[in-house]
């Protein structure tokens, strides 16, 4: 699909009204799905037809001293899952610690794994090991 004819345009003076506080269509945020908003364009034609004035946009953000929305969302969340990474590193270590030791698998008497000797206990007169050990199978 081609893009607009008016498209650049429409971005640009969606950058404008964004930039000076007056949006129409979009919540006003300095982001670029708000800009994709105000300008009537899917995101994709800033990402992908129009890296330029996604560039020129985010270049007058940051002259303007402002951190983009979405920015400092993403550092407050990035913060808040680092936190819980260095909580959980720490409720595993002290889990390692009080976990009793893995008890150790019986042999069995006929030198087979305790689950085919169960399957082969389990099967029916005439039924094969294989059907015995697949479960829900009606023989």
């Amino acid at each position: 699909m081609s893009p607009a004819p008016d498209e650049r345009d429409r971005i640009r003076a969606a950058i404008g009204r964004i930039l000076q506080g007056t949006p129409l269509r979009s919540n006003g945020a300095w982001t670029i799905a708000a800009l994709a908003e105000e300008a009537g364009v899917p995101r994709n034609a800033l990402t992908q037809r129009h890296p330029d004035l996604k560039n020129d946009f985010h270049a007058q953000v940051r002259a303007r001293g402002k951190t983009p929305d979405s920015e400092i969302r993403l550092r407050k969340q990035t913060v808040k899952l680092k936190e819980l990474r260095v909580k959980d590193v720490k409720e595993l270590s002290q889990a390692d610690r009080h976990r009793s030791p893995r008890p150790r698998r019986q042999p069995t008497d006929r030198g087979e794994p305790a689950t085919a000797r169960c399957a082969v206990a389990a099967r029916l007169p005439g039924q094969s090991t294989a059907d015995a050990a697949r479960p829900n199978r009606i023989p």
